[in-house]
């Protein structure tokens, strides 16, 4: 698998490109902001899905680029795409329109889209609708899990305690992996179980 990266926005939100091979099909990850950039990463390959972490709209600002693509989003977050409260845009007088998801996500589902196996896990506390995508060694945790940190959970639909469930649900899961967060650097599993699991 290969993966491209941008860190899109005024809040350094990570885009991720991903594609089975490099010039197959790809699937994006958060697409939130300057579509144009997107596409120019994109190199002429066709876009088989939109995958959204989360409805913040941070993370969704060029999802309208992308509209007529199949776009998914766990169901809980589906209602923040059209309201600026529960997406926090209006904090930022962002007014731009968000398509509405294609597709519902649940907890366990796995995806077959641009040749790779995306196994959905349900990752609540930033947001009710939070997901990780596991794709084989790698984890695209949206704002649930950084390095050394985590998603504020003061936003609407937040919970602080949902979301150490949700990270010590994926800290707890077997091996390593390589963890690509929604802001900020990449890191591990290794690395972050120390700060969570520390007398477990």
């Amino acid at each position: 698998m290969t993966v491209d990266s941008l860190v899109l926005g005024p809040l350094g939100t990570n885009c991720y490109i991903l594609s089975a091979a490099p010039d197959g099909d790809a699937v994006v990850i958060d697409p939130a902001s300057r579509p144009e950039r997107i596409r120019e990463a994109l190199a002429g390959r066709r876009v088989a899905a939109v995958l959204l972490t989360h409805g913040h709209f941070d993370h969704t600002g060029a999802l309208s680029a992308f509209e007529g693509c199949p776009i998914y989003i766990h169901r809980l977050d589906a209602p923040m795409l059209g309201d600026p409260y529960l997406s926090v845009a209006q904090i930022v007088h962002d007014r731009k329109p968000r398509p509405a998801a294609t597709d519902m996500l649940e907890d366990g589902d796995v995806l077959h889209l641009a040749g790779l196996e995306i196994h959905v896990v349900h990752t609540p506390g930033h947001t009710p609708g939070g997901v990780t995508y596991r794709i084989g060694n790698a984890l695209f945790t949206g704002d649930t899990l950084f390095q050394g940190s985590c998603g504020r959970t003061d936003f609407p639909g937040g919970s602080w305690e949902t979301e150490q469930r949700s990270i010590r649900r994926l800290l707890s899961l077997p091996g390593n992996y390589t963890v690509y967060p929604g802001h900020g650097p990449q890191t591990t599993l290794a690395a972050e179980r120390p700060l969570y699991l520390t007398g477990d």
